[in-house]
């Protein structure tokens, strides 16, 4: 590894630079190159990524288990959107289980990549400037260094000296947004087989095929080449112990695929019974109201059926929804105080389904 002002370059780019300062006991460095690391061991550093107003900037926790022997490095991405709590625990765990000495390959965790959302556990970065404005991390990937706002420099910073020439296949792990739940659930790009082969390890309730999201990391792997899923772990601001589990078990079998670590493939798809979709139709309020759901989390739901109402203040009915396809909840609102246009829920299914009416392709932007 190289120390912060050395200038030696391993091949293409510079390798691992220390900083040579300490966080915690833990090295901080910034910049990555797996490949300066002794085999058989794990790491744990800090990276240094963008800076604050005041000049200090904001550190991520990265945990690398580098195997004894050469093979797939995969990375385990977990806190781009600061309320997405299931996912850290779950990453902690499928860490947790590795031993390097008995590895073919790396495993790259990469915690609260928000930093500042994490740390008041809100989705967005909040930005000083303009009077405090928020900022989705995960619609500017893959980030420019020398971009307009803290969180699109500090995304091309984490893209170009820890993501890349690090990452042969990518699992990128979310929930819903505050105030929404969410199934089990993966967003998996299927015109790449190898991408439906990983989610299809995964023993959740429901994959939908999606081309992806422009902006997000996994839209930044897609165009880099690099195979990867997003994991939807739930409800925010939680830990969900059912879905961290089936989290743990469907990454232990993509590890376990790769031949990154040995052991039979456990539970998938196949036997959890998994619903496949490939389209979202979106069910939104329109009026303002208390509402109530009429049914939950990967209910199943037909044509005409009615699954939320609305009533004012005087306890009146104001709004009743009802959908127009047969498919499963995927979304659904916790809150139960909603304001006109917001998302009551979606419903998952597949157009190829010759009884489905209407629909909305992908997902409506807050959640992913």
């Amino acid at each position: 590894m190289l120390s912060h002002n050395d200038t030696y370059k391993t091949g293409m780019h510079l390798g691992t630079i220390l900083t040579g300062d300490q966080i915690q006991g833990a090295p901080v460095i910034s910049q990555l190159d797996v490949n300066d690391l002794e085999p058989g061991k794990k790491y744990r550093f800090f990276f240094q990524a963008v800076q604050m107003g005041t000049g200090q900037h904001w550190y991520i926790p990265v945990v690398v288990a580098k195997g004894a022997q050469d093979g797939k490095r995969i990375s385990l991405t977990a806190g781009v959107h600061g309320d997405e709590l299931s996912p850290v625990n779950a990453v902690q765990r499928i860490m947790d289980n590795l031993d390097p000495e008995k590895m073919s390959g790396t495993a790259i965790a990469i915690y609260d990549l928000s930093r500042p959302a994490k740390e008041y556990t809100q989705r967005q970065w909040p930005v000083a400037q303009k009077g405090g404005s928020l900022v989705d991390l995960n619609r500017v990937w893959p980030g420019d260094e020398a971009g307009n706002n803290a969180p699109t420099r500090h995304a091309g910073i984490l893209w170009n000296r820890l993501f890349k020439n690090n990452v042969d296949i990518a699992l990128d792990f979310h929930t819903a947004s505050t105030g929404g739940d969410f199934t089990m659930f993966i967003f998996a790009d299927f015109r790449k087989a190898e991408i439906r082969q990983i989610a299809e390890l995964f023993p959740i309730e429901q994959i939908k095929n999606d081309a992806g999201e422009s902006g997000s990391l996994e839209m930044a792997f897609v165009e880099a080449g690099i195979p990867v899923i997003t994991i939807e772990v739930g409800a925010p601001r939680i830990f969900d112990a059912r879905k961290i589990a089936m989290t743990v078990e469907g990454s232990m079998n993509v590890l376990k695929h790769y031949k990154v670590i040995d052991g039979p493939i456990g539970r998938t798809s196949k036997e959890a019974g998994t619903f496949f979709g490939d389209m979202f139709e979106t069910v939104r309020s329109t009026t303002g109201g208390y509402l109530e759901l009429l049914v939950d989390l990967n209910d199943q739901v037909t044509p005409g059926q009615k699954v939320a109402m609305q009533r004012n203040s005087f306890g009146d009915v104001v709004a009743e929804y009802t959908v127009s396809v047969i498919g499963k909840v995927a979304t659904i609102a916790r809150d139960a105080l909603t304001e006109p246009g917001s998302r009551v829920m979606q419903i998952l299914y597949n157009s190829t389904d010759l009884n489905f009416k209407t629909g909305i392709s992908h997902q409506s932007g807050d959640d992913y």
